[in-house]
């Protein structure tokens, strides 16, 4: 139930044998993004539960999710754009569904991330769900 984008970077991470150069592909998949407008950094956008700052916009449009995200840290940022990966496109009502956790195990993200790295991780995507659902409904 993954998307291409996803399974891009998935077949990057098996493609990478050193955590380093992993943890560097996702700085560089963050660096990639374009930044978020200071017009939208405002608390409606900001998720708590990060340690760093994360803003997080939904565009939902003809019932396809997509949404754009910022960071003041470079990983958190990289983690954003794993997260775009793994939900941008997909139908709306299809989203909440999504197993997160799952799909990111495949990366090994979780071995090797602080906890509250972790639990930023884990706010995102609660965000991202709670969203959805409610644009669903």
């Amino acid at each position: 139930m993954s998307t291409d984008a996803f399974e891009e970077i998935a077949e990057t991470f098996e493609f990478l044998d050193d955590w380093e150069d992993r943890y560097r592909y996702v700085i560089d998949l963050g660096k990639a993004m374009p930044p978020l407008e200071d017009a939208l950094k405002v608390p409606a956008t900001k998720v708590d539960g990060c340690a760093s700052q994360v803003w997080l916009v939904p565009e939902i449009d003809d019932a396809t999710f997509r949404f754009r995200g910022d960071s003041d840290a470079l990983i958190v940022r990289g983690l954003i754009a794993v997260l775009s990966a793994l939900y941008n496109g997909r139908p709306v009502a299809e989203v909440p569904g999504v197993d997160a956790g799952a799909e990111l195990g495949r990366l090994g993200l979780q071995d090797h991330l602080s906890a509250q790295r972790s639990n930023g991780l884990r706010a995102m995507i609660q965000r991202i769900r709670e969203t959805a659902a409610a644009a669903a409904a």
